[in-house]
């Protein structure tokens, strides 16, 4: 009777600590889906021809196309042949934002590809593997009167990839080619209100410069910038997530510390994803609305990089530390098969992010993509990430399936075990299939919501209210592992209470060989985790 009692609170108290959980889960998504608007927009931006005429005493070398001191234009390169203007006189100037509006560092990032009007003629055709080169500088100004100030200026290569649908004759000239979009440029910080952009086509024909190119007609531009009212809820999140994430983590370890005995891998394993988790959610992009911080965005994919590392190595230790009876448990050099190909992989994904995010702090129109050895040097680094990343889940597949083995030969023989070691392998198969059971929840929702934000439009419409799925995905996934990260600290945290002198080993009858048994793992004669007092699985007479 008092078992099933106890069984029933134990059962009441987990569903209470699920159906928490998943409340918090729910709001997280509707945050996103509900207050927050979708995450980028996309604003498209056309070039105007400008005539570079400095020779004649042309007040700045910066050329704005419009404006009051707007510059000379051109309608088309037909009335730059009638004047006699060369092709080295002509820039191709953007003005960011549009007119009447202004920039603002909620928006956080700017990335710009660059899109190529080439119209088909006989006499300049489009060579095939054609590079252009362009001549591109960037300046800023935070009010309309203040002289442009260079942030950029750069001389970069793009190799164009376009194909030409119709018969190259004469009836079919000056229709256009089908190019692919080029990367353009991208920086980690919007920290003033106007941006503006010239771009030159020098052309050398002794050098081959822009020779072959075909006739460019005109440069559009496609500007992606983050959204300041969902920046606004994403800063609210890992505002309100850190103190969570943090306050558990305090309490976590101060558990283990207050333990007569040393915290076992396991243990240390879970605080380290903590530190990773904590690491991610200290919300410094604060700092990036008053000070011009480019490197936010490296800094970002490094944060989010060592998560993933330590999850990866979390699932890996946790597996080999539910191998019932392996002999190698408890120590970090037992599973450098496993979480070598973690390390490599990481680093190799680090280098990338380096040879291109890196070199962009001091070029934004960089891109690792456009020469032929960086495009070599970049897919050789994602193809041993990839191969890493494939040996990585063999071993863990592999070690989840010698432990499903293990579990059902245990299950058979529990019965005849003593009462100590029968709880102390209950508890281990219980850990487990729960934190299988979640871990496939949130990477099959994580894998869901990925497929659904890249399928639909962006955002559902029941009614009069609007859903934006993609908002959704990004707050959704973000608070579910924060809240994977919380309930592992939480229902895994041992126990300092003090059960009495009627649970010690002497009384359960373990004898020394199963006492080592219990001692390994983070199932100690200390007291029970979370999970395992929830579960009934402590003894108690």
């Amino acid at each position: 009777m008092a078992g099933a009692i106890i069984e029933n609170m134990s059962t009441r108290k987990l569903c209470i600590v699920g159906g928490i959980l998943l409340v918090f889960q729910v709001i997280a998504f509707l945050v996103g889906g509900l207050i927050a608007p979708s995450p980028t927009t996309a604003v498209p931006y056309m070039s105007v021809k400008c005539i570079d005429v400095r020779k004649n005493h042309h007040k700045t070398k910066w050329l704005m196309p419009w404006g009051p001191n707007h510059c000379k234009k051109l309608k088309d390169f037909d009335e730059a042949v009638s004047r006699q203007i060369e092709a080295n006189d002509i820039v191709f100037a953007v003005h960011v934002p549009l007119p009447t509006k202004e920039m603002s560092p909620w928006f956080q990032f700017m990335l710009f590809i660059m899109q190529l009007d080439i119209a088909f003629k006989m006499d300049n055709d489009l060579k095939e593997n054609a590079e252009i080169t362009l001549d591109v500088s960037l300046a800023y100004r935070d009010d309309t009167s203040s002289d442009w100030e260079e942030i950029a200026h750069a001389i970069e290569i793009r190799k164009l990839k376009c194909t030409f649908g119709s018969p190259k004759t004469l009836e079919s000239e000056g229709r256009h080619y089908d190019c692919d979009f080029l990367p353009f440029m991208e920086i980690g910080s919007v920290a003033h209100k106007y941006y503006l952009i010239n771009i030159r086509l020098p052309v050398n024909e002794r050098k081959g410069i822009n020779v072959g190119i075909g006739e460019i007609k005109d440069i559009r531009l496609v500007g992606i910038h983050q959204n300041g009212g969902f920046t606004k809820v994403w800063f609210a999140m890992k505002t309100f997530l850190t103190p969570s994430i943090l306050i558990i983590m305090v309490w976590y370890w101060r558990r283990i510390t207050l333990m007569t005995r040393a915290p076992v891998l396991l243990e240390k394993v879970i605080f380290a994803l903590g530190i990773s988790m904590t690491f991610i959610n200290i919300p410094v992009e604060w700092f990036s609305i008053g000070f011009d911080w480019t490197w936010m965005l490296l800094f970002g994919d490094i944060r989010q990089g060592i998560f993933y590392a330590m999850l990866l190595s979390f699932w890996i230790i946790f597996c080999g530390e539910h191998m019932m009876d392996q002999n190698e448990r408890n120590r970090l050099s037992g599973y450098w098969k496993q979480v070598g190909p973690i390390a490599v992989g990481s680093f190799c994904l680090f280098i990338f992010d380096m040879c291109e995010r890196g070199v962009q702090l001091k070029n934004p129109f960089y891109s690792i993509w456009t020469t032929e050895v960086g495009t070599e040097l970049a897919m050789a680094f994602i193809i041993v990430a990839g191969i890493c990343l494939c040996l990585y889940f063999l071993f863990l597949c592999f070690m989840v399936f010698q432990v499903f083995r293990n579990i059902s030969g245990k299950q058979s023989s529990l019965p005849a075990m003593s009462k100590a070691r029968r709880l102390h392998y209950e508890g281990l198969i219980f850990r487990f299939k729960f934190l299988m059971l979640i871990t496939l929840a949130c990477a099959a929702m994580t894998v869901i919501f990925f497929i659904v934000s890249q399928v639909t439009e962006g955002h559902w419409k029941w009614g009069d209210i609007t859903i934006q799925v993609n908002s959704a995905f990004f707050t959704g996934i973000y608070g579910m592992w924060n809240l994977y990260v919380f309930a592992l600290m939480f229902l895994y945290a041992p126990s300092h209470k003090n059960y009495g002198e009627d649970q010690s080993n002497g009384d359960l009858g373990v004898n020394s060989g199963e006492e080592l048994q219990l001692t390994t793992t983070i199932t100690h004669v200390d007291g029970p985790t979370e999970v395992y007092k929830l579960a009934r699985k402590e003894a108690q007479e």
